[in-house]
């Protein structure tokens, strides 16, 4: 559970980075993405690191909720989240394939 988790998040985190820098993105969408970036940086905690399992286990639950909340938040044209096959299939995207020429 906790490795299907970690891959969820992952899958959550980069279609967040593409959403970012989606013009069609609200903008309020962005701010709660900076805000939960400084959230990670920042020294202020709502558990001091100081305790150290404890208050870096409150910054892994917050951050990954927000992560969660902010990407279900985004419009359906905004998500990442379809598979080359289907997009190439759909002819909604333009895939470019990564194969070198033979000269």
């Amino acid at each position: 559970m906790i490795v299907t988790r970690l891959i969820r998040f992952r899958r959550e985190i980069v279609t967040l980075w593409h959403a970012f820098w989606n013009p069609l993105t609200p903008t309020y969408l962005k701010v709660l993405t900076v805000l939960t970036v400084l959230y990670v940086v920042s020294p202020l905690d709502l558990i001091t690191d100081l305790i150290p399992v404890i208050g870096w286990v409150d910054d892994v639950i917050i951050v990954s909720f927000a992560v969660s909340w902010i990407v279900s938040r985004l419009p359906r044209i905004v998500h990442h989240t379809q598979k080359p096959e289907r997009a190439r299939q759909s002819g909604q995207e333009k895939i470019i394939e990564g194969k070198k020429r033979l000269r």
